[in-house]
């Protein structure tokens, strides 16, 4: 089978999704529709729509576009069907109904950002770096009834750096897989492919789930943490949605600090160290800062955010802001 005779459905949204497609049509692959999530209203007044960056890409290259509300609509499936596509391939979307994924003579593949069967779920790059775990990388393979469960196509490993956080791994992924994808697809074409079931797949570490990022999730829970956790746990949730502490003003009164980037010692400047809750200190002169002590060492806030402040780096901060008899909530 040629390139041009394989007939391709894509579905995503975010840019995640974005390069893969734009592999896919410069590699020659016939992409003949795209499936995304509607225009989302935005403004102020929510009068505006703004499509999502996949449907932007598609609309360059002239791609027809579906935009469903529901996937199990008649209408939608209908029109789905209309495409009379070989095989889908599905990247950052949203959990397919069996009447949609099986549709394809060759069935329908999702790239998803871990090696699976690890993090299973919506937040897998997050949950890696929380857990600090120093490699991670991408899977393809084919849907079936539950999430992330189907058989492996293909997989491609990338190392996790002590500093590097969700935004520097997401790039890396959204990169590589791209090329997976399109590696996936021609030996698809090629009658290359030897599916593994996940449960067949070998690994010394105990199966951690992915499950969705909330608000709740983001808070920073001092005593729980030792140094290292701590950095990872910021890490995991820079630069979106952010991990987040309560600080208790002079007053009595509680703001919210955003906390996007760490670094970290194994002493701390303050005496009773060993034996004292989690607390803030700051210095300032030639090198301000501003660091958690925990028990175990100081974790350095190098970047952060005060509720309806903008975001800045902790010389910037300290130099505008007095933190004397800052205390951290819990």
């Amino acid at each position: 089978m040629e390139k041009k005779d394989l007939r391709i459905v894509y579905m995503g949204t975010p840019d995640f999704a974005v390069p893969t497609l734009e592999r896919l049509i410069s590699d020659g692959y016939n992409v003949v529709g795209v499936i995304t999530m509607p225009d989302k209203p935005i403004g102020r007044h929510q009068s505006q729509l703004q499509a999502s960056p996949v449907k932007e890409c598609a609309m360059k290259h002239d791609i027809p576009v579906l935009q469903p509300e529901r996937l199990k609509d008649e209408v939608f499936l209908e029109e789905l069907r209309n495409l009379k596509a070989d095989l889908q391939i599905v990247v950052a979307f949203r959990m397919l109904p069996e009447v949609v994924w099986a549709m394809p003579r060759l069935g329908t593949f999702n790239l998803h950002a871990a090696l699976l069967p690890q993090y299973r779920g919506a937040a897998p790059i997050n949950w890696a770096i929380i857990n600090g775990d120093t490699e991670t990388g991408i899977t393809t393979f084919f849907l079936d009834h539950q999430i992330d469960t189907g058989e492996v196509i293909q997989q491609e490993k990338v190392s996790i750096e002590p500093d590097e956080n969700v935004e520097d791994i997401h790039d890396k992924l959204m990169i590589l897989g791209a090329d997976l994808v399109a590696e996936t697809v021609q030996n698809i074409i090629d009658n290359k492919v030897k599916p593994i079931p996940q449960e067949q797949m070998h690994t010394d570490e105990p199966l951690r789930p992915a499950p969705k990022i909330f608000r709740e999730t983001c808070q920073i829970l001092w005593n729980k943490h030792t140094v290292d956790s701590a950095h990872n746990f910021v890490r995991g949730l820079s630069p979106y949605p952010g991990a987040w502490t309560y600080i208790i003003l002079p007053d009595g009164k509680e703001t919210v600090m955003k906390i996007y980037r760490t670094s970290k010692k194994t002493s701390c400047s303050t005496t009773n160290a060993e034996n004292a809750s989690p607390m803030i200190i700051a210095s300032k002169g030639d090198s301000p800062s501003l660091c958690v002590c925990l028990p175990d060492g100081a974790l350095y806030i190098e970047e952060l955010q005060l509720a309806g402040k903008k975001r800045m780096n902790v010389a910037d901060f300290l130099r505008g802001t007095s933190v004397e008899g800052w205390r951290l909530g819990q």
